[in-house]
């Protein structure tokens, strides 16, 4: 059974630093791409980070571009998302998914996601 689990999240400040982690397992993690999503209240979801299986290409939302850093850790089944100077328009609840070839910003080629954590900037 796949799980993917998310933890990190929590109320900041604006100005701040989150990094979020999304554990894997149940899948060969280190065969599949994997991204961050974000779902504010009343919006539909958007698409933040992706990475590739080896961690060597990465994409941005145009949001996340010089704000945020997806990396990946294969050998804990492991995808981080740093987010740096966050402010109030962050706020939303970030999902991790995950999905074979190739890099996507579309949600629907996502096979697997996580619950979701909430990141919340306020002061």
């Amino acid at each position: 059974q796949v799980q993917l689990v998310e933890s990190g999240g929590g109320l900041v400040q604006p100005g701040g630093s989150l990094r979020l982690a999304c554990a894997a397992s149940g899948l060969p993690f280190s065969s599949y791409v994997m991204a961050w999503f974000r779902q504010a209240v009343g919006k539909q979801r958007e698409f933040v980070a992706s990475i590739s299986w080896s961690g060597g290409r990465t994409d941005y939302a145009d949001s996340a571009k010089g704000q945020s850093t997806i990396s990946r850790d294969n050998d804990k089944n492991t995808v981080y998302l740093q987010m740096n100077r966050l402010k109030p328009e962050d706020t939303a609840v970030y999902y991790c998914a995950a999905h074979r070839n190739p890099v996507s910003r579309a949600s629907s080629r996502y096979d697997f996601w996580g619950q979701g954590t909430r990141v919340t900037v306020s002061s």
